[in-house]
């Protein structure tokens, strides 16, 4: 038979561990959110430093003196430690979608271009606020471009979470 205070003390111990397991929880969110952030932010950060790098279709992997759009990507995400196949194409299949209305920072953004519509062609680094960190075209190189241009709005294909 169970007395009034073991049954109180075993209460209280339930309550406590429950508590103690959603806060844990709770927590637990925040730190991956934050882990995805800074590891997005840190992608943008070396992106960044190539701006004007001019564009070479086809440039060589390991090239800084000249990137195309998926070299780019593949450069810059190696530099925090991850291994992206060296085309667009192949690189729209690496992590999980991600629905354009819930990008963060390093996400990768793909589009289609000459090969046919919804085909991807092109590959571009989410920079937050409606921004796009990518290089396209001879005479531009690495910039930003804005996501919500009439060009990239119509021409935008799906995005993936690789970080």
């Amino acid at each position: 038979m169970i007395t009034k205070n073991k049954f109180v003390r075993m209460i209280s111990s339930i309550g406590l561990c429950a508590a103690i397991g959603w806060t844990s929880l709770g927590l637990a969110a925040p730190q991956q959110a934050e882990a995805a952030t800074s590891r997005g932010e840190k992608v943008i950060s070396i992106g960044k430093k190539y701006l004007g790098v001019n564009y070479q279709f086809g440039a060589p992997t390991g090239s800084t003196r000249t990137f195309d759009c998926s070299s780019f990507t593949k450069h810059v995400y190696k530099k925090v430690g991850v291994s992206l196949p060296r085309i667009s194409k192949d690189q729209a299949k690496k992590g999980y979608k991600v629905a354009k209305s819930n990008l963060k920072k390093g996400d990768l953004v793909f589009f289609w271009g000459r090969n046919g519509k919804g085909r991807v062609a092109h590959v571009a680094i989410y920079a937050g606020n409606n921004k796009i960190l990518h290089t396209y075209k001879r005479g531009i190189g690495v910039t930003y471009s804005s996501l919500n241009s009439s060009y990239w709005k119509k021409h935008y294909v799906t995005a993936r979470r690789v970080v």
